[in-house]
């Protein structure tokens, strides 16, 4: 509490009503009348107020608010109107009331500076932690890196300065730039040179800024100033925004030259709201590179989009057991002969397991199948490379398949099918008859002798040959959602797709299997179609007839 020094103490007056010990009192003491006239004031009161004489007007002795209190406190009993506050020059004043007992008030005025500036720092600590919580969470509401750099300064012009420009990590020889400005904000990419900014250079490496004052507004580059601000920046400060390990870049606060110029204290705040924009802006850039390598990867692992290959129709379809997953176990791959006349290979085949861990071994068997191309005209023998391949990996999974050698003849389509401990491909003939491909194998990656058998199939126009997964035929549901849809419902399904594009047959079975299970998933599912096309032309359709077929 601050003390008021010693003046010589007035004279004693005629002041009996409410004492005399309120002239020795520590704090400064004013008596008033009811009719605002000051009737006498202790040492400490007139060395606070020195126009507090006998006789002088409140008014013209002490501020506007003390005044306003003391009438008031006439108006409703002294002491009833209770303490008033203010300011009197660098001092933050409370002001208590006491009445006398001849309609006279002793004014009781005690220093309240410390507390008003403790308050005064505690509303804005307060202002300032709610603040760097807001924006904590609006910046880790995004990982895109342009749009957490558009928070960044967004929120640094509103609340720190009058502008802000976030310089980020050069991308080649550009570094790109986020400006925001009178509520607007920009972005850019351009050539600097940051030593043009004092301390810009050392905040790009993470090194501490430099002090403010350090910094002359009118030596900035142009572009490191909006138009908005030419001529008129009053003060510059510059911070690291600190990241995982490596800079984030760097922010560059800007006031025009009316305001005041940051303090020591500000500058302390704009480095810890730079340490949360960093830590986001990090966050954010590991995140497009890690998404970057990973669309790179699944390119890689997701299947291919089929289509005519030689004349023959190839068609496929691809889900996975969860709809936050894009790859799993399933896999399918067409690979075409270099000449029309050539063989194509379709391969079809589901890993143990699902998700990523098996769609790495996916990748992988595809990538072995790959190589092992030339070996195609012998199913046995690719098969048997394959295996050992698998055998001599890390791997502990094994895989089934079934492989598909696709050749169009004349008008039919010639199939040579392998099955390796996979589900054996069904064939829907032109009147909807099913058959099952005599073919079978043992699975690969799993022992070191493997067995297998070849089918010759022929698909006359309009005949399709389905390779599908066991999860097609395993997936429950039903009306109590725990029955397989099962081999026969999957052969009553195809049936129905006699004379269909293969599309349409992966559609159709797709459809069926999906009407079954409802939303329930409990493994991968993959469908391949290999159809003969017709070599007839549709020539009519009335919306009601199949339509007719001409040579």
């Amino acid at each position: 509490m601050t003390s008021f020094p010693g003046l010589p103490r007035p004279a004693r007056g005629p002041l009996l009503s409410v004492g005399a010990s309120w002239r020795r009192a520590p704090y400064p003491a004013i008596v008033v009348d009811a009719s605002g006239a000051v009737v006498e004031a202790n040492a400490r009161g007139t060395d606070l107020f020195p126009r507090a004489v006998p006789g002088a007007p409140l008014a013209e002795a002490a501020p506007g608010w003390l005044v306003e209190g003391h009438r008031r406190a006439v108006r409703g009993g002294g002491s009833a109107a209770g303490p008033v506050r203010g300011r009197h020059g660098a001092l933050a004043l409370e002001a208590h009331p006491t009445p006398g007992e001849a309609g006279e008030t002793v004014w009781w005025l005690v220093d309240d500076t410390d507390r008003s500036l403790a308050e005064a720092a505690l509303r804005d600590e307060k202002e300032r932690t709610a603040f760097l919580a807001d924006a904590s969470t609006r910046l880790l509401a995004s990982l895109n890196t342009e749009r957490c750099m558009e928070v960044t300064v967004r929120l640094a012009a509103e609340h720190l300065a009058d502008a802000a420009v976030l310089v980020a990590p050069a991308s080649g020889r550009r570094h790109p730039l986020a400006v925001a400005v009178d509520g607007e904000v920009s972005h850019t990419a351009v050539r600097i040179d940051p030593s043009s900014v004092p301390g810009l250079a050392e905040a790009l490496q993470g090194f501490p800024p430099v002090p403010s004052r350090w910094i002359d507004p009118a030596a900035l580059p142009g572009w490191a100033v909006p138009k908005a601000l030419a001529g008129r920046v009053g003060s510059v400060a510059v911070t690291p925004l600190p990241g995982h390990g490596v800079p984030a870049g760097a922010l560059i606060l800007l006031r025009r030259g009316d305001q005041a110029a940051f303090d020591a204290s500000e500058e302390v705040f704009a480095r810890v709201f730079a340490a949360r924009a960093g830590t986001a802006l990090s966050a954010a850039r590991l995140y497009m590179e890690q998404s970057a390598i990973t669309a790179t990867l699944m390119a890689e692992l997701l299947p291919p989009t089929l289509r005519h290959v030689h004349g023959v129709e190839f068609a496929g379809g691809y889900r996975a057991s969860q709809d936050t997953e894009r790859v799993g176990g399933d896999f399918y791959d067409v690979h075409p002969g270099a000449d029309p006349g050539d063989e194509t290979l379709a391969v079809l085949g589901d890993v143990c397991g699902k998700g990523l861990q098996a769609a790495v071994l996916t990748g992988k068997i595809r990538n072995t199948l790959q190589a092992l191309l030339p070996m195609a005209d012998d199913h046995g023998k690719l098969l048997r490379l394959l295996n050992g391949a698998l055998l001599s990996s890390h791997h502990t999974r094994f895989a089934t398949l079934v492989l598909a050698s696709v050749r169009r003849s004349g008008g039919v389509t010639r199939l040579r099918l392998t099955s390796a401990g996979h589900p054996a491909p069904l064939i829907v003939r032109q009147d909807g008859t099913v058959d099952e491909a005599a073919t079978t194998g043992t699975l690969v990656g799993a022992l070191p002798d493997l067995r297998s058998t070849t089918a010759h199939v022929d698909l006359q126009p309009g005949e399709t040959c389905l390779l599908y997964t066991d999860g097609l035929t395993e997936a429950r549901g039903g009306p109590l959602g725990d029955v397989m849809w099962g081999d026969e419902r999957l052969r009553d399904a195809l049936g129905q797709c006699a004379d269909m594009p293969a599309e349409a047959v992966v559609e159709h079975v797709q459809m069926a299997n999906a009407a079954w299970t409802g939303d329930q998933r409990q493994d991968d599912i993959a469908v391949m179609a290999i159809t003969a096309p017709r070599t007839t032309h549709l020539t009519a359709v009335n919306g009601h007839t199949r339509g007719r077929y001409t040579s």
